[in-house]
């Protein structure tokens, strides 16, 4: 099972919290989950929140009254999914002192084995550009340096890691990347870097929009699997740290 919960926030007055706060609250909602942090090697949570319009200064960020903000949670396996699905926050999200307003609750479920049939095994017409937007700070981990660049390579290797570790259909590992690598360009983009505090380190990444194209030499099978990758992205989230509220992405 997979799933992506959104959860629609409002305040009654102005909220300033450090921008280190996304740790804070990943802990509080780890802990309504019964989910132990550092515990899995591949985690199986993938979080962003709080999105929306605010002000950042270089320490904090103000969240303002009558703005609309989203928090998610994404569950990559069974156990992790059901915790998210049966996760009830009430009416309000209080941690650090501030207290929000839940206006709003919506899920998107779907299992490994529907993404694999529908984008796969059922042959569809390949789909030949990919319009990604990343919502929160994305970067990939290379030679111990953090690289905010939305790199296809490192786009599909991470989404690809994950669907291997908790799917039960096997799509490949090097060879495959390799080929979409090759196959698979990125036709034009804009994003902007910005850093996010991640226990007492700050992390540049990059947020926007980025699009992908499929180069007409690619099997149509990879073009598939490229395209169920996309998609499974949208819960997997995008290179480092997703569980830490790093690399949320959608697609359209």
């Amino acid at each position: 099972m997979l799933i992506r919960s959104t959860w629609t926030l409002t305040t009654d007055a102005t909220i300033t919290l450090p921008k280190s706060y996304g740790l804070d609250l990943v802990k509080v909602l780890h802990t309504q989950l019964k989910i132990e942090m550092g515990s899995e090697a591949i985690p199986s949570t993938t979080f962003a929140g709080l999105v929306g319009n605010c002000s950042t200064s270089r320490e904090f960020v103000t969240f303002r009254p009558e703005e609309f903000y989203q928090l998610s949670l994404s569950g990559l396996q069974d156990t992790s999914s059901k915790a998210i699905a049966d996760l009830d926050l009430g009416n309000q999200l209080q941690f650090l002192g501030a207290t929000f307003t839940i206006v709003n609750r919506e899920d998107e479920t779907t299992s490994y084995e529907a993404l694999y049939q529908k984008l796969v095994a059922n042959e569809p017409e390949p789909v030949h550009a990919f319009d990604l937007r990343f919502i929160t700070p994305t970067a990939f981990s290379q030679n111990r340096l953090y690289l905010p660049l939305p790199v296809p390579t490192l786009m599909f290797r991470s989404w690809l890691e994950r669907w291997n570790h908790f799917a039960p259909v096997y799509l490949g590992g090097d060879e495959l990347v390799g080929y979409l690598g090759d196959a698979i360009a990125l036709s034009r983009h804009r994003i902007q870097t910005c850093s996010v505090q991640v226990y007492q380190k700050p992390i540049t990444g990059f947020t926007g929009d980025a699009s992908l194209r499929v180069l007409s030499r690619l099997d149509p099978l990879l073009a598939n699997v490229a395209h169920l990758l996309v998609q499974y992205g949208q819960f997997s989230g995008t290179g480092i740290k997703p569980r830490l509220g790093m690399g949320c992405t959608t697609w359209s």
